[in-house]
């Protein structure tokens, strides 16, 4: 497949806390449109992996291009960058004192100098979209967990992003509101979002991505589809890391 199909190219990356190697070469194509999740145990790498592809962390070593663009020092290139990859965090990140519809107009209007007419139909459209549009004109104190991070998917959506990524997005969420925020990524994903989830979400996994992949330890171990990955996983590290979540 020639460069261009992929929007996401990592190779050979390299991160270190101190001494601590917490990326060891880590190389991963994603396509256009794509669903990828990531899988493994606490402190495999995964969410420091995904936040180097919109330099929320920074790495040392390697190559990561975002859209045909090479993630560098470069100021220009990262804020370049960031307005075509939107983020996911496990805590929503609402500003509280904020109504839901000026947490999501807010970044529209200031870094892609919208006006707030055009900022406010959009927020009423993505609100829509993740299923709260009645929710508008509360404060993010006045919402479900599940509430809030619906609203911060949508927030993400405003700067319409081509990538969306998701770090374990459902994780500080109560059982009973994964899946409200599960069915936005479903519906996205089936709108042909470009997404890179880190996730424990099985059913989801199964579901919705094109390929899942396992890492621990900072290197990347298996990849492949889902049914391949659940059912028929070639490396023993995969084999006892499913034996403990299924």
């Amino acid at each position: 497949m020639s460069e261009q199909n992929f929007i996401i190219i990592a190779e050979e990356v390299h991160k270190w806390y101190g001494k601590f190697h917490v990326l060891q070469g880590v190389s991963l194509t994603v396509n256009r449109g794509e669903v990828v999740v990531l899988m493994g145990p606490s402190g495999s790498g995964k969410s420091t992996f995904i936040r180097t592809f919109n330099a929320l962390e920074e790495y040392q070593q390697g190559k990561i291009i975002i859209d045909g663009i090479t993630l560098s020092h470069d100021l220009r290139n990262i804020e370049t960058i960031r307005r075509e990859v939107g983020m996911v965090f496990q805590q929503f990140n609402l500003f509280p004192h904020l109504t839901v519809q000026q947490n999501i107009t807010l970044a529209p209007t200031w870094v892609r100098r919208w006006n707030k007419a055009k900022s406010e139909e959009l927020a009423m459209q993505l609100l829509e979209r993740v299923g709260i549009l009645e929710q508008a004109q509360k404060y993010p104190g006045q919402l479900s967990g599940g509430q809030q991070q619906r609203v911060a998917i949508a927030r993400a959506l405003a700067m319409q992003p081509k990538i969306m990524l998701f770090d374990e997005p459902t994780s500080a969420l109560d059982p009973e509101m994964v899946r409200e925020v599960l069915d936005v990524m479903r519906n996205l994903a089936s709108d042909g979002m470009t997404m890179v989830v880190v996730t424990h979400e099985v059913g989801f996994a199964r579901e919705v991505a094109d390929r899942v992949i396992l890492m621990d330890s900072g290197s990347l171990v298996e990849s492949a589809t889902p049914d391949a990955f659940f059912t028929n996983p070639k490396e023993e590290r995969t084999r006892k890391f499913l034996s403990q979540i299924l």
